[in-house]
């Protein structure tokens, strides 16, 4: 299947960030290096629609969160934490930013950037949290999402396969391509 990246598209890198990216981070992907080169020729093509997500904790914590930076209290620290920058690699991707407390990146200010209906190009880490919540919410609010498969990087190579999986069980709003299919 060829599934090219349309000039109405949006770039969505979901979360880029330090606290996934460190091998030192217990969040950080063991596969996050190699979506580096992906998502550099993801966003060459994409230019000025590309749009960098961040996940922050939330603060004050309420709800289910709580309980979670409890389980997790390094991530429990001030929004403009180091641990929150996006990577060296990738700081220079975009000009918009997207900063939210919840895992899942679609809500009224990715809509405001990208239209309620877009479609939504989305890369990053991790599949297995921030790139399936984001996608489902995404597809169910009526975006037309393709999956990156090689530019998104999971928590495992098992979870990130996992998650793949899961979001391939619901075209035709999502679908799952590679960079070069995307790119052809």
């Amino acid at each position: 299947m060829t599934v090219t990246m349309h000039s109405d598209a949006w770039l969505v890198v979901i979360d880029p960030q330090r606290i996934f990216a460190s091998p030192d981070s217990p969040w950080g992907s063991p596969m996050f290096t190699d979506i580096l080169d992906p998502v550099r020729r993801l966003a060459a093509v994409a230019g000025d629609r590309t749009v960098v997500t961040r996940w922050v904790s939330p603060d004050p914590a309420q709800g289910s969160w709580a309980p979670y930076l409890q389980a997790w209290p390094f991530a429990d620290v001030p929004s403009d934490d180091p641990l929150f920058d996006v990577v060296d690699e990738l700081s220079d991707l975009a000009g918009t930013v997207v900063t939210a407390t919840t895992f899942g990146k679609w809500g009224p200010a990715l809509a405001e950037v990208t239209g309620p209906t877009p479609r939504l190009v989305i890369a990053g880490v991790a599949t297995d949290c921030c790139v399936i919540s984001t996608a489902l919410a995404a597809a169910d609010a009526g975006a037309t999402v393709t999956i990156v498969s090689d530019a998104c990087a999971g928590s495992t190579p098992e979870n990130h396969r996992s998650a793949l999986a899961v979001m391939g069980l619901y075209p035709p709003q999502i679908t799952i391509a590679t960079t070069a299919e995307v790119l052809a």
